[in-house]
């Protein structure tokens, strides 16, 4: 804000980021001005920074998720001394609005090129700066697995981008965040902590974390909880159950999340498939599966007699007397 002066045009060039963001087209005699050999660069397809990479990451760090995304998406290269600055200055994006980097955010993964953005922020340090959470499910046990889903669940969104189809912020973050929702679920059941009440302590406080690095919409946020929050329903599968889980506003979203999970075992897999076939069923057909499928009632516990094997008679119960009048008085003689 204090030199936003636009000056010259070679003063306002070397304002820009990149060089090859710095190239101006002239209606005058329809050419392309160059002030900084941003059109070498552009012939090469590298992105190099006007200016001290340094300084410049300094005074804006999203400049650094900037290149990122750009180059994924123009299939750039960074050029090496732009890229140097990563590892070490990487953690100053904590000091850039979380607002700021929602809007980043949609703009990596949002915007056609979500995989190879994902695949290009990984390999460069910076997913663990901005999304911390899943970087590090991503290093555990099970990352492979996870990694896929995420990068599934991006190749989806492209695709429906491509195709003209929306698309939403809630359900990308939901796969995100799914690694390490999952996992600190499993080890707080593991403490005894009731299943239910375990599910929505982990997911707001998988929220509330990762809104320190990236702002989500409350809007967005309450989808996601209500998608992950679904997934164990999916596991009780009987009649009443499943009636209201259909019926359920997020059922789509949710199911198309379980369907997404299926690389994490058979037995996810298989519920998914069960899922899918219960959409095609009437409800009277449904409704007959699932009381084939239901658990026999336990047998009861019969009391013998020491005579014979035959159970013993049902004990009854002493009837009380009702007794007439108030409390303090005395019950009526059975004379």
């Amino acid at each position: 804000m204090r030199d936003n002066v636009y000056g010259t045009i070679e003063e306002d060039a070397v304002r820009r980021d990149f060089t090859v963001n710095a190239l101006y087209y002239d209606i005058a005699d329809f050419s392309v001005r160059d002030y900084v050999g941003g059109y070498e660069d552009l012939e090469r397809r590298e992105l190099r920074l006007i200016g001290d990479p340094v300084q410049r990451y300094r005074e804006d760090p999203v400049r650094m998720l900037r290149a990122v995304r750009l180059a994924a998406k123009l299939e750039f290269k960074i050029a090496p001394d732009a890229r140097a600055p990563f590892d070490e200055l990487g953690e100053l994006l904590l000091q850039a609005p979380p607002a700021r980097l929602f809007d980043e955010s949609l703009k990596l993964f949002l915007a056609g090129s979500g995989v190879k953005s994902f695949r290009a922020l990984d390999a460069s340090g910076l997913l663990a700066d901005v999304f911390p959470l899943t970087a590090r499910a991503l290093a555990f046990r099970g990352g492979d697995a996870f990694r896929a889903m995420i990068e599934q669940s991006l190749a989806d969104t492209d695709a429906r981008i491509a195709a003209g189809k929306s698309v939403t912020p809630a359900f990308l973050f939901a796969v995100l965040l799914w690694g390490p929702l999952r996992a600190q679920v499993e080890r707080e059941i593991g403490k005894g902590v009731e299943p239910s009440l375990a599910w929505m302590r982990v997911a707001n406080q998988i929220v509330a974390e990762q809104a320190k690095h990236v702002a989500i919409p409350r809007r967005f946020s309450i989808t996601m909880l209500e998608i992950w929050l679904l997934q164990p329903r999916f596991e009780q599968r009987l009649r009443k159950r499943v009636s209201r889980l259909l019926a359920h506003p997020r059922f789509r979203a949710a199911y198309d999340f379980l369907l997404l999970r299926g690389r994490e075992g058979a037995e996810v897999a298989e519920l998914g498939a069960w899922w899918t076939q219960a959409q095609t069923l009437s409800h009277e057909a449904l409704a007959a599966q699932l009381n084939a499928n239901a658990p026999a009632p336990a047998p009861e516990t019969v009391e013998k007699t020491e005579e014979s094997d035959a159970p013993a008679p049902a004990k009854k119960r002493a009837r009380r007397r009702r007794r007439r009048g108030g409390p303090d008085q005395a019950p009526a003689s059975s004379e």
